[in-house]
C-alpha cells in the first residue's frame, strides 16, 4: 500500500505557491485586454501598465530579500505559511481595489509571497528529496506554475462573458483558495531535515529522514543512517570553519557559485518567455489573430503539457543539456517572431493602441508568429523553466543556501521589474526589434552555459563542494559530473558493522499519516 504522504505528494502539495504565481500571470494577461478593465482603470498604457505589471516584481524582490532571514530562523515550512497569509491580503486588496494605487499595493503585497515562496519552496524540496529524483521533485514547482496559468486563464476566459467588474475582480478573489489550502495543509508536513540539523534538532532529523526514505519509518535503515551521517559531517565541517558570516557568500570560495546561480536566473528572465506570456494578447492581436482569448489558451495548454515529460527526464538529461537546448530553441523562436514582424509588418493605422506595428492581410505570416509563440512556450517549459528552479538551490552549500538563493532571486526580480516596466513602452517604440534583442540574449546564454555550467544530476547536496572545487573542466564532458557512490558505500559499511541508532527518538509523529 502506498503511503499518502511521501516525497512526491509532499513536494506536489508544497508547490501550491507555483499555482499562485501562475494564477497571477494568466489573470493579468487575460484581464489587461478586457474592456471592463480598461474603462475602470482609465485604459492604462505604456508606463502606467508597466507599473501595474511590475508591482508584483517589487513585492517579490522584498520577499526574496527576506527569504534568508525568515527561512533560516523560522524554518522553510513556517516561512512559506507566512507567505500564504500575505498572498490572501494582497489578493483581497486587488479584488476590492478602487483605483490603480490600491491595485498596485495589492500586487506588491502578493509579490512578497511570490518572492518568498519562489526561493523557499525549491530549497525545501531539494532538502527533502533523494539525490536520484531531486530534479523531478523540484520541477513539480514548475508544473504547478503551469497548472495555475492554465486554470486561472480559463477562469478568466469564463469571466470575460460577465460584462461587469467581475471580469477582473472575481479572478483576483479566487486566487486566495490555493493559499488557504496550503496554509492549512502545511501543519501536517515535516520540516526540512537539513534545516533541523542546523538548529541541532538531531532526533527530528533522523525521524524525518526515516519517514521520507522508508515505508515504515525505520530509523535503522542503512541508507537513512548514511544520509544522517553525511548531514552530520557536513554540519561539523561548516562549524569548524566558522562559516556563518554574510560575507562568505561573496568570498573567493563560494562567489563563483553565487554568480552562476544568479546568471541562470537572469538568463531565464532574458529568454523572453515572460514577455510573451504577460502580453500574449497584444502580440497575437498585432499579428492579426482573431479570438485572442481562445488562441492564447493554447499556449498555456502547451506550456502545461510540455512540463510533464520534463518531470520524467530531467534527472536523466541533466541540467546542462536542458539549458543548452533551451537557449537555442528559444533564440530561434524569438528571431523568427521578430523577423516575420519586420518583413511583413506595417505601422498600426489605429492610434492609442498598446502595439504600434501590425500584420494585415498576411495569414501565413500571422500563423507563423502564432506557431512560434507556441514553440517558445514548449521550449521554455522543457528547459529554462524547470532547471532554473533546481540549479540555484542545489549548487550552494547548506550553511549559505537560503542566503545565496535569496541574493540570486533578488537579482532576478530586479531584472523582472525592469522588463515589466519597459516592455509595454518597448512594444510601442522599437516594435519587432524587441524580439530580436531577446533572441540575442538567448544566444549569449548558450555560450555562457557551455563554458560555465556544471552538471549536478544524481549527486547529493553534500557532494556539491567536491563537484565545484575539484571537478573536471566544464567543456570536457557534455553530461558533466558523475555520482561518486559515496552514500551507498557508507550505507554498506553501516550495514556490515550492524550500526544502530541508539539515541532516543520520538518515532510515530508521521507514521499514521
Amino acid at each position: 500500500m502506498v503511503r499518502l504522504l511521501n516525497v512526491y505528494t509532499i513536494s506536489a502539495f508544497v508547490s501550491l505557491p507555483g499555482v499562485l504565481f501562475g494564477c497571477d500571470v494568466s489573470s493579468m494577461s487575460g484581464i489587461v485586454n478586457t474592456q471592463e478593465y480598461k474603462e475602470y482603470y482609465g485604459n492604462p498604457l505604456g508606463v502606467r501598465q508597466g507599473v501595474i505589471g511590475g508591482a508584483l516584481g517589487v513585492g517579490a524582490l522584498i520577499g526574496a530579500l527576506s527569504c534568508s532571514v525568515l527561512g533560516d530562523r523560522l524554518s522553510r515550512k513556517v516561512s512559506i505559511q507566512f507567505g500564504t497569509v500575505l498572498w490572501c491580503i494582497g489578493a483581497s486588496l486587488q479584488s476590492s481595489s478602487t483605483g490603480i494605487p490600491m491595485l498596485v499595493i495589492g500586487r506588491v503585497t502578493s509579490g512578497v509571497c511570490i518572492g518568498l515562496t519562489t526561493c523557499l519552496v525549491p530549497i525545501y524540496q531539494c532538502e527533502i528529496a533523494p539525490r536520484k529524483i531531486r530534479g523531478r521533485v523540484v520541477t513539480l514547482q514548475h508544473l504547478a506554475i503551469a497548472v495555475g496559468i492554465l486554470t486561472m486563464y480559463f477562469v478568466q476566459y469564463g469571466c470575460s462573458f460577465l460584462h461587469s467588474q467581475a471580469v477582473f475582480r472575481l479572478p483576483w478573489a479566487l486566487q486566495t483558495i490555493p493559499a488557504v489550502l496550503l496554509f492549512t495543509g502545511l501543519f501536517w508536513l515535516p520540516r526540512s531535515p537539513r534545516w533541523l540539523a542546523t538548529v541541532d534538532r538531531w532526533d527530528e532529523v533522523l525521524q524525518v529522514l526515516a519517514f521520507l526514505r522508508t515505508p515504515n519509518s525505520d530509523i535503522n535503515d542503512p541508507l537513512v543512517l548514511a544520509e544522517y551521517k553525511e548531514i552530520e559531517e557536513q554540519i561539523r565541517i561548516e562549524r569548524d570553519e566558522e562559516s556563518n558570516s554574510y560575507s562568505e557568500v561573496f568570498g573567493k570560495k563560494l562567489r563563483k557559485r553565487l554568480f552562476l546561480a544568479t546568471a541562470v536566473l537572469l538568463w531565464t528572465r532574458l529568454s523572453g518567455l515572460n514577455v510573451l506570456f504577460s502580453y500574449i494578447a497584444y502580440i497575437l492581436q498585432a499579428a492579426n489573430i482573431s479570438n485572442v482569448l481562445f488562441f492564447s489558451s493554447i499556449a498555456y495548454i502547451i506550456f502545461l503539457l510540455a512540463a510533464i515529460p520534463t518531470i520524467l527526464w530531467t534527472d536523466q538529461w541533466g541540467r546542462r543539456s536542458s539549458l543548452l537546448v533551451g537557449s537555442l530553441s528559444m533564440g530561434f523562436c524569438m528571431y523568427l517572431i521578430g523577423g516575420i514582424f519586420a518583413r511583413f509588418g506595417e505601422p498600426n493605422p489605429v492610434s492609442n493602441q498598446p502595439y504600434t506595428w501590425v500584420i494585415i492581410g498576411r495569414p501565413a505570416a500571422s500563423h507563423t508568429i502564432q506557431a512560434s509563440v507556441y514553440m517558445a512556450s514548449a521550449s521554455f517549459s522543457m528547459s529554462w523553466g524547470p532547471v532554473a528552479m533546481v540549479y540555484p538551490c542545489e549548487i550552494n552549500p547548506m550553511r549559505i543556501r537560503a542566503r545565496a538563493v535569496s541574493y540570486s532571486h533578488s537579482a532576478g526580480w530586479i531584472l523582472e521589474i525592469a522588463i515589466g516596466l519597459a516592455t509595454p513602452s518597448l512594444l510601442r517604440s522599437i516594435r519587432w526589434r524587441l524580439f530580436i534583442i531577446f533572441g540575442a540574449f538567448n544566444m549569449a546564454a548558450f555560450i555562457h552555459i557551455w563554458l560555465q555550467v556544471r552538471e549536478t544530476k544524481q549527486c547529493t547536496l553534500e557532494e556539491m563542494d567536491e563537484i565545484f572545487e575539484h571537478g573536471e573542466p566544464v567543456w570536457r564532458s557534455f553530461t558533466g559530473a558523475r555520482y561518486s557512490g559515496r552514500l551507498e558505500a557508507l550505507a554498506k559499511e553501516i550495514e556490515r558493522s550492524k550500526l544502530h541508532m541508539n539515541r532516543p527518538v520520538q518515532v510515530g509523529m508521521y507514521n499514521n499519516v
